[in-house]
């Protein structure tokens, strides 16, 4: 796009449900470009390059989720047309049926697809393009937290918890961020691909973005609660939450069951959705992160207080499961922790 076209036009789906964080940083990062670079270097600003609306159901404002009051700029009704359409963050359940109550929204996202307009969700956002059918056949991503739910209650959608970004869908007019603060990443993907690289970097040196290269793996926890009404299995679980370090640790669970071994496999499988082991290994990797952020014991030393005896075994899983060797988990993370426990003494 050269400067003498007209603003790009991208439209924020709101809800009541929406984290108004997200919703107004998009808003604030869209409407930045091509203003704010010549605003800070010359002290006048450029012509605004995308032009940003705010579009609901109604008109009249509303609190989001965070209680922040919302004031749309238009309705789904009025609303022009859109060369993006992009949906914030939503602080619903993982397995809330979003279809019950924004039958509206989604029949809006439909017809909004069907003109080919760039759809685009962050974090949680993408439950709205899953409720309206979008999805299905193609790849996706969204928060880690909201992953598994989706993969369940929608099977035709390819999901990839450990991508921070997913473009899809015919024309690759489908883009999805995963969790947290990566809708900068999604923001500066846009601007890249609608106005310019150039661009995308100045704005990415005003907001000191930093590109989620590794992903969201690193940031995700590993061990998630899922409901099970399987008393049994529900008190095995809380048993190996302190003693995972064990030898022969799925032995022991199925003793404590007082079910044969194969059966409590089979049965914890079906009311945790994992193998035993792979449940242990979860809580022992989880716990290997937290030694990892808090001390600088050597790596075989963490492996072997989780439960790990080979080391070379560990690091293998550790890389395969979060998406960074121990070493390099340790960089990222170990200088933050203390960083942040030294603002608090």
């Amino acid at each position: 796009m050269t400067q003498t076209q007209p603003p790009l036009t991208v439209v924020l789906l709101a809800i009541p449900e929406t984290t108004a964080s997200t919703l107004y940083g998009m808003h604030d990062l869209f409407a930045s470009a091509g203003r704010d670079w010549d605003f800070l270097v010359t002290g006048v600003p450029g012509p605004s390059r995308i032009r940003s609306l705010i579009v609901a159901s109604r008109a009249d404002g509303f609190a989001a989720a965070n209680g922040v009051w919302v004031r749309p700029d238009t309705t789904l009704a009025d609303c022009p047309p859109a060369d993006v359409v992009c949906i914030p963050e939503v602080y619903v359940p993982p397995d809330d049926d979003v279809a019950e109550r924004y039958g509206q929204e989604l029949a809006w996202l439909r017809a909004c697809a069907d003109r080919g307009t760039t759809l685009a969700a962050a974090c949680s956002g993408a439950v709205m393009l899953a409720a309206a059918g979008l999805l299905d056949g193609q790849d996706a991503t969204t928060h880690w937290g909201y992953c598994d739910a989706l993969a369940r209650r929608y099977p035709a959608i390819r999901m990839h918890p450990e991508r921070a970004l997913v473009v899809s869908g015919p024309g690759q007019r489908l883009v999805m961020a995963g969790g947290g603060t990566s809708w900068m990443d999604l923001a500066l993907y846009l601007v890249a691909r609608f106005v310019g690289v150039d661009e995308a970097m100045r704005l990415a040196r005003i907001y000191l973005v930093d590109w989620h290269a590794s992903g969201q793996q690193p940031y995700a926890s590993l061990v998630r609660a899922r409901q099970t009404a399987d008393a049994t299995i529900g008190e095995c679980q809380a048993w190996i939450a302190g003693h995972y370090e064990m030898e022969s640790p799925v032995a022991a669970m199925a003793r404590r069951s007082g079910l044969p071994l194969r059966s409590f496999t089979r049965r914890f499988r079906k009311a945790t959705g994992l193998s035993p082991m792979e449940y242990i290994h979860t809580l022992r990797l989880e716990e290997a992160k937290q030694l990892l952020e808090s001390t600088d014991d050597p790596i075989d030393t963490v492996a072997r207080e989780v439960g790990y005896d080979d080391g070379s075994f560990f690091g293998r899983l550790f890389h395969r499961k979060v998406g960074l060797t121990p070493a390099r988990y340790r960089r990222q993370f170990r200088g933050m922790r203390m960083a942040l426990e030294a603002m608090d003494t």
